[in-house]
Order: structure tokens, then sequence, then C-alpha cells
């Protein structure tokens, strides 16, 4: 995190800090009295930006005025979020120095973009600069966000975008040699390819460092899964030394700040429940660049019930990310897949592992549409290398003999050890109504119901799919069971599949 300059301190604008211990997320947040006399001097009103100065170090936090006769805070006391006071390296009693910040220059870039202006690489760099050092308030990201959403944002300015992410945060370097990698843009329930794909790849020999994230508005993201499997959350040094023992690693992309200008943004795009485009292309590709990626292959699910509906869309994307990844020194492959239906059977963080595992350990319970489709994926990656011409043939060769296997162990036990993911609590079947064909799979509403149950945050959430489109099913047979650690969770995501009606629906057939 960029710091800020702090000013000197006169005894007008001093108050002593008090620890609140109130959770603001990633917002620093300021709590006074509002009979404080600096309040009152200074002018400072509710959703003020302030700044907070101590021992050098400052921030800018969001101001929450108090009602004296609650008793938060005193007239001569600055209440600090926990984020804040993180920040600050605070100690109770301290003096900080409370101000007014400077003006944001890149706010007139934004109200340019609010109105439908374009951003020139200088304006986007100040903008992405100021996001990371804290200068822009919660309405102002937001605003970023909605102004870039849809199709806001043209080649250029997504280019700039990519380019000024990449500038702001860390960024690894593995020499001379080709370092690949692969990225899923989402929207598909359960494509938990990348571990499987991550392990065949090592296997061959490939540099393949995955940094991965959370979910965004799905029940898991990759990070997720493999938390339940391995620790993930793992320092640059610790990075380096997974990758250069086991030639790949899977680990959560938000820990070494590779691209914090993304981490931000995507907290405020899963508040929105927004996904943009622009802004899609510009989040992966910085993370992949930063990551020091050359060759990267990337998965775009189409289908009426996935992020990108069309085929045409589906392509003009997959051409939208080779061209901004030529920009910024990356060979990028988009390959477009089926995305009509959920993959595998698990959908939460712990029931994708288990999937995960199945398949790399050749159970014959292994959902096969997981494993075709890592292998389908794994192929494009191996063909980044020279010295392979079939990269399916190699991929399942990798996977059928164990290799991948032996790999994934030896990478998660590299980055602290491998572990058994954990079960739910409660489960509950939802049954077919009555006996048929299975003509549908509501991929959103299914994710939905895994979300109610407490996916991702209870890692062993979710739900686990037991009929397939074509299938033929029973009336009363389970169609899927929810998987939740309370009941509260596992009643709401009844109650919503209940109302909800046909989330796998079932056509009768006519013998």
């Amino acid at each position: 995190m960029s710091t800020i300059p702090a000013v000197p301190a006169t005894a007008t604008t001093q108050l002593r800090a008090r620890r609140l211990g109130i959770d603001t997320r990633q917002e620093a947040v300021l709590y006074m009295s509002r009979d404080c006399p600096v309040c009152r001097s200074e002018g400072f009103e509710t959703q003020s930006r302030v700044k907070v100065a101590l021992n050098g170090q400052a921030i800018i936090a969001t101001l929450n005025v108090v009602e004296p006769r609650f008793g938060l805070v005193g007239d001569g006391e600055a209440g600090l979020s926990e984020l804040a006071w993180r920040r600050l390296g605070a100690s109770e009693g301290d003096l900080v120095t409370l101000s007014h910040p400077e003006p944001i220059a890149s706010l007139t870039y934004l109200r340019r973009k609010m109105s439908g202006g374009r951003l020139g690489p200088r304006a986007m760099d100040e903008i992405v600069r100021d996001v990371v050092a804290g200068r822009y308030s919660e309405l102002h990201l937001s605003a970023f966000v909605a102004a870039c959403a849809g199709g806001g944002l043209d080649f250029d300015e997504v280019v700039s975008l990519t380019r000024a992410m990449v500038a702001q945060g860390s960024r690894l370097s593995w020499g001379a040699r080709q370092v690949v990698d692969k990225h899923c843009i989402g929207g598909l329930l359960g494509n938990r390819t990348t571990p499987i794909i991550v392990a065949i790849a090592a296997a061959h020999g490939l540099t393949i460092p995955k940094t991965s994230s959370r979910a965004i508005t799905s029940p898991a993201g990759t990070a997720d899964v493999m938390e339940t499997l391995t620790p993930v959350t793992l320092s640059v040094d610790h990075i380096r030394r997974v990758v250069e023992r086991e030639n790949g690693c899977i680990v959560w992309g938000g820990s070494v700040a590779l691209s914090p200008a993304d981490d931000i943004l995507i907290r405020i795009e899963r508040a929105l429940d927004v996904d943009s485009p622009g802004q899609l292309v510009a989040s992966v590709l910085s993370k992949k660049a930063a990551a020091g990626s050359t060759s990267v292959v990337i998965d775009i699910p189409w289908g009426p019930r996935a992020k990108i509906w069309s085929l045409d869309d589906a392509e003009r994307l997959g051409r939208f990310f080779e061209g901004v990844g030529r920009m910024v020194g990356l060979d990028v492959r988009a390959v477009v897949s089926d995305g009509s239906q959920p993959v595998g059977r698990g959908f939460g963080p712990a029931l994708e592992a288990l999937d995960v595992l199945a398949v790399l350990q050749r159970a014959p319970e292994a959902p096969a549409d997981l494993r075709e489709r890592a292998l389908d994926l794994a192929a494009r990656v191996l063909e980044f290398s020279p010295d392979v011409r079939d990269g399916r043939e190699v991929a399942r060769a990798i996977l059928d003999d164990g290799r991948a296997w032996a790999k994934f162990q030896a990478i998660c036990v590299a980055q602290g050890g491998l572990r058994a993911p954990p079960r739910a609590r409660l489960t509950h079947p939802v049954v077919a109504r009555q006996a048929g064909v299975v003509a549908d799979l509501d991929n959103r509403r299914l994710a939905r119901v895994a979300k109610f149950a407490g996916a991702p945050a209870n890692p062993a959430a979710g739900l686990v799919l037991h009929a397939r489109r074509g299938e033929v099913v029973a009336a009363g047979e389970p169609l899927f069971t929810i998987h939740a650690e309370s009941r509260g969770e596992l009643d709401y995501a009844l109650a919503y599949a209940s109302a909800e009606g046909d989330l796998v629906k079932v056509e009768a057939t006519r013998w």
C-alpha cells in the first residue's frame, strides 16, 4: 500500500486514537463525535475524506460522525476501524493528526469517463495509482467500476488499464525461460480444471506458477478450492521455492500483491455483481504479466446460462484477449468451449476439490466431463512447448500413468502440506417431482443455491449434482444434494430451490 505524505502536527487538529474493533473490510474508517472541536473547526461531515497521520505515516479515511449520547468515542478521541488501525500502526492513546487531504487530481479523469469520455495512458496511470494508494473512497471506486462496465472501455483503454495495473504491483521474474499459464473467465459452475492442468504441465517440465483468484460471483474460486487441500497464502519467496522445486504452484494471487489495483476493483465488482469485459481482460492479463507468464491459454465457456451467451461474443472476447496480450508482451491463445451445463458434480470449495482429486487419482467415479475438459486445455498449454506436437496425447499419458497425481501431491507438500477437504455437517437431497429426462440445468440458479448454503465462506458448503442433461430420472430420485454447515443456511438454500422451481428441468417422457 502506498503511503500518503504526513503533515506537521498542530495542537488544534490532534486527537487520541481509540481502537473500536470494527471490521470495515478494505475501507479505512474514522469515527468522531459530533461535538468534537476538531470535527467542528475543520468542517468535517459524515462521509468526509480525512487525512489521519501518525509518526510520519498517513492514510485517508472516510468519516462517520457519532452522536455523543451513545458514548462510542469522546470529544477528544478519534475512533479507528481495524484496517485504519493496522495501516497506521497505532497504539491506544497515540496522538493522531487530522487534516483535509490534498485534492485528488485524477477525479477529473474519472468524471470525464463517467460522462462518456475516453481515458489515455496518463489518465489511467493516475487513476490506478490513486486507487492503490487508498485515495479513492468506496463511492469513487464504485463510480469507476460502473463507468467502465459493459462496453465502457475500448481496446486502447484496456491496454492502458492493464499496463497501469501491472505498474502498481509486484512483478515476478523467472529468467529467460518460457512460463506458461491458464485462466478461465468463469461463469461455468464446477469448471475446476486448473489444479489438474498445473499438475500435468509441471509434470511435463513446463514452468507454471499459477496465481488464482477467490470467488467473485460463484460458489468457489480456484484459490478457495485449493485452500481446502493446501495453504495458498504464500510469500513471494515461498512461491519461488515451490516453483524451483516442482515447476509449478497454485496460490492465491492476492497474497503477493501482483496487481493490488485489481484486488480492489474485484471487491467492488463483487459487491455490484457486475463483470465488465474490458476490466475482465485487464484483470486477467495484468496478473499474468505480473506473475512473469509468457504464454497463456484463456478458457472462454459460452452458452445460454454461462457468462458469455453466444458463440460470436465468445470469439470476439477471445480476439480481444489475444490482441491485448500482444500489446503487453504475452502470447495468448483463447479457447472457446462448451458452457451449456455445469462441469463435474460438486459445487463449493471442498466439493470441487473432491472432484479434482478423483480425476487426478483416476478414480472410477471421477467426473468424465471434468477430466476431458482438463485434458483439452492441458493439451493447449503443453503445445506452447516446441517438443509437443499432440498435446492431447501427452496430457492423457501424464494423467493416466499417475505422473500428474504425483506432481500434484509434491506441489501441495511444497506449499505446506496436503490435507483432506472438510465435509459438511448437514445434507439434504432435492428430488425429481416426476419421472422423465433431464432437459436443462440452470448454471446461475444452481450457483445461488450453493451460495445460499454457505459457499464459499463455509468451505464444506455447496451442492452435489446427481443428474446430467439427457439422463433419465425416476420420480423421487435425487437431482442434487445441498451441503451446509448450519441449519439456517440449509433451510435458506432449500427455500430458494423450492421457490425457483426447475433448477434441474425434467421433462416427462412418452413411451
